[in-house]
């Protein structure tokens, strides 16, 4: 039998609630500064993060979605990014330390829960 390889993810899918396309917009587009790409079969949203997509769903009902649930980033500007959170005011969620990185939890509009992260090579600097 030959061993499967999975070298990347394609894309993740998250729901949002019927007519709250805007705020997600506003969120992912304008906070998060993802790039907007055009939706299978005018269906959803999508957004481009790295070679990934970031697929949002309308949903009528709620999603039932674990509170352990959540789509985890690695980014380049961690601060930055934090900052036009909260400028956006967006409610950070930085209690959950995380060896050798910088992190931090928001939710989107939708409330999904998205982390932060970036590697943090000061914490492993020599004495």
């Amino acid at each position: 039998m030959s061993q499967l390889h999975i070298h990347a993810i394609n894309h993740v899918q998250l729901p949002f609630p019927v007519g709250e396309e805007d705020s997600i917009r506003h969120f992912y587009g304008e906070l998060l500064g993802l790039h907007e790409l055009l939706p299978a079969a005018g269906r959803g949203l999508r957004f481009l993060a790295g070679s990934q997509r970031i697929d949002l769903v309308p949903t009528t009902a709620g999603a039932g979605v674990s509170g352990a649930a959540h789509l985890a980033l690695e980014v380049c500007g961690l601060p930055q990014l934090r900052w036009r959170l909260i400028e956006g005011n967006c409610q950070l969620i930085e209690n959950q330390a995380l060896p050798g990185y910088l992190r931090f939890y928001v939710k989107d509009p939708a409330g999904n829960q998205l982390e932060f992260l970036e590697p943090d090579e000061s914490q492993y600097a020599m004495n």
